[in-house]
This record gives C-alpha cells, sequence and structure tokens, in this order.
C-alpha cells in the first residue's frame, strides 16, 4: 500500500523530522559562526537537543510499537514517557548552558557582526522548525503518542523563539545596542528552560499515572450518553495510560438476578462502547457487583419484579461521582 506524507506513520515521521532537524543544526551553528552572537548561539545549541532528542523519541517509538509479551503484559508504550522526559531534561539543561553562556558573555563579548546573513538563516530555519513541530504535534494528538507530542512541543517554542530572535537581532541593527544580544539569549534561555519543564511534568505525569481529567470527563461522558437501565452505577473508574494505549477498569453494578451470561453480555457492550468512542485503543476491565437494597432508589429499571425499594431519581454519571469507590445512593 502506498504511503502518503499525511498518514506517516509514529517511526516515518519521526525520522523525518531527525534527518530535517540534523540538516538545520548545521545551518544554525554556521549562523553562529558567522555571527558570534549569543542569541544566535541559543537557536544553535537547542538545535542540537533537537537531533538528540529526536533520536531518542524515534527509539522509543520504535519500542512501544512491540507487542505484549510475557515480561511486559501492558506493553511497552510507558516508555513514550521515559523519552518525553528524558528530552525535557535535555531542553532545560540546554537552556541553563544558553543563560551561562550569555551571563559570561557581558564579561567577555564577541564582536557581533554579518546580522543580517544571521536573521536570514534564522527565518529558514524557524519557519521549517515551527511547520514541522506543529505537524508532529497535531499527528502525535490523532496517534495518542507523548513521544510525538513532545517533540512537536519543542518544535513548535523553537519556532517562537526564533521569532523573537529576528525581532531582536533586527532591533540591535536599528540601534546599535549589542547588549541586547546577551539580554535576549538569557530571556530565551529561560523560556527554554520553562517549556522543558512542562514538558517534564507531562512526562512524569504519565509515569505516576496522574488522573488525566479531561480523558476521564470524555469517557465518562460516553457511558452517560450509551447508559441502560441494566447498569444501575458505575463506580471506581481509573484509567491508565501505557503511550497510546488505555487500560480502564471500574466496578459495574447489574442486578442481582442476571446470570453469568447475561451480566457477560452487559460487560460486554461496556467494553465495545468504549473501544468506539476510543478509536479501539483500550483495554477494559470491570469487576461486576450485584445491586444491594440501597441500589433501589436509583435503579431505573421500571419492572423490576424484586425491587425492596422506590426509585427516588436517577443519578447523572459525573467524573466526581464515577471516580469513587462507592455504590450510587441518594
Amino acid at each position: 500500500m502506498q504511503t502518503s506524507f499525511l498518514v506517516l506513520s509514529k517511526k516515518q515521521l519521526l525520522t523525518a523530522a531527525l534527518i530535517v532537524g540534523s540538516v538545520l543544526a548545521v545551518i544554525k551553528f554556521v549562523a553562529y559562526y558567522l555571527t558570534s552572537s549569543d542569541a544566535i548561539f541559543t537557536d544553535a545549541l537547542e538545535s542540537i537537543v533537537n537531533v538528540v532528542a529526536g533520536a531518542v523519541a524515534l527509539y522509543s517509538v520504535t519500542i512501544s510499537a512491540k507487542p505484549r509479551d510475557k515480561g511486559h503484559p501492558y506493553g511497552h508504550g510507558k516508555i513514550e514517557f521515559l523519552s518525553s522526559g528524558f528530552e525535557a531534561v535535555l531542553i532545560m539543561l540546554a537552556g541553563a548552558a544558553t543563560v551561562g553562556k550569555a551571563i559570561y558573555g557581558f564579561w567577555q563579548p564577541d564582536t557581533i557582526g554579518a546580522l543580517d546573513t544571521g536573521i536570514m538563516l534564522t527565518v529558514v530555519t524557524g519557519s521549517i522548525n515551527y511547520s514541522m513541530g506543529y505537524y508532529l504535534h497535531q499527528q502525535g494528538r490523532k496517534m495518542h503518542s507523548p513521544s510525538l507530542q513532545a517533540d512537536g512541543e519543542h518544535l513548535m517554542s523553537d519556532g517562537y523563539t526564533s521569532l523573537g530572535l529576528i525581532i531582536g537581532l533586527a532591533l540591535i541593527i536599528l540601534t546599535g545596542w549589542k547588549w541586547l544580544d546577551g539580554t535576549m539569549a538569557i530571556i530565551f534561555g529561560g523560556l527554554i528552560i520553562w517549556n522543558g519543564w512542562q514538558i517534564f511534568r507531562h512526562a512524569i505525569s504519565g509515569v505516576m499515572d496522574e488522573t488525566d481529567e479531561a480523558l476521564a470527563t470524555e469517557v465518562i461522558a460516553v457511558l452517560q450518553q450509551e447508559r441502560r437501565p441494566n447498569w444501575i452505577d458505575v463506580h471506581n473508574l481509573r484509567i491508565i495510560k501505557y503511550g497510546p494505549q488505555l487500560h480502564i477498569d471500574c466496578h459495574l453494578t447489574l442486578p442481582w438476578y442476571l446470570n453469568v451470561e447475561q451480566a457477560h453480555d452487559e460487560v460486554k457492550a461496556v467494553e465495545d462502547i468504549v473501544n468506539v468512542a476510543m478509536e479501539n485503543r483500550v483495554e477494559i476491565f470491570i469487576h461486576t457487583d450485584p445491586c444491594i437494597k440501597s441500589s433501589c432508589a436509583v435503579c431505573t429499571i421500571a419492572d423490576c419484579a424484586v425491587r425492596k425499594a422506590a426509585f427516588i431519581k436517577k443519578v447523572e454519571w459525573t467524573k466526581e461521582i464515577v471516580m469513587q469507590n462507592s455504590k450510587h445512593e441518594v
């Protein structure tokens, strides 16, 4: 089957980004050699991070694509969070090195020159970086890939840095204020560190299985919309990410009189509904609970022959209710 640019795999996308990043790194260091600008050095140093991080991301998606095995029953997807964290550390180190060199440059300044050439090369590299980053980020969201999204966010921030750099270099040409070069380098270095920290926090939240509030809300909204009378309540719902794959477990309260086959059919219905909504990337483990007397108050089965208490009201399933580890009551 022929592969178009718009349907490249994660591995192909990151390979392309790695090749492009390597070429842009050379161009940026040429720009630094021609100008001796600390601000351009900031851009050039970050390009090295782009290349190294791209290689790590490429390795991570190669590993995460491996099927489950006896040693990794949940797959290899977690490595994408580790890749994002490693990339974030490299970004922060590059930002720190940039700030350090800029501060040193105030005492031992280099002679700045050829800024017009530096601006032209920065326009070219910045535009390419932003375009590549935007595409990677969009594809990463579609593929639910932390590695692709982190790489895309990094390249997009590099594009914003280049824009600020272009404006700053133009101001130096117009005003002749050479001190702006070091000042810009410090500002951009600080922004790079901040961007790295944000990526690092996201990676750590994935490794630590921190609740993704938006994802939990989306899953619960699907259950609320498709709920059936026999699904008296869903509680203790938890979601774990393994790269692009999701593991969901929960408790499902069913009428106590259903036989095993009937209960299995209800569980299968929940699994199918969630998987369709989540693009078939979900593994679901459901523990079934029998209804009890207090469940009658929220049970919507109209013709229940064994009801022990009157129906009071239907409980709307929200994140706050469904993620609690208790049956629904009123």
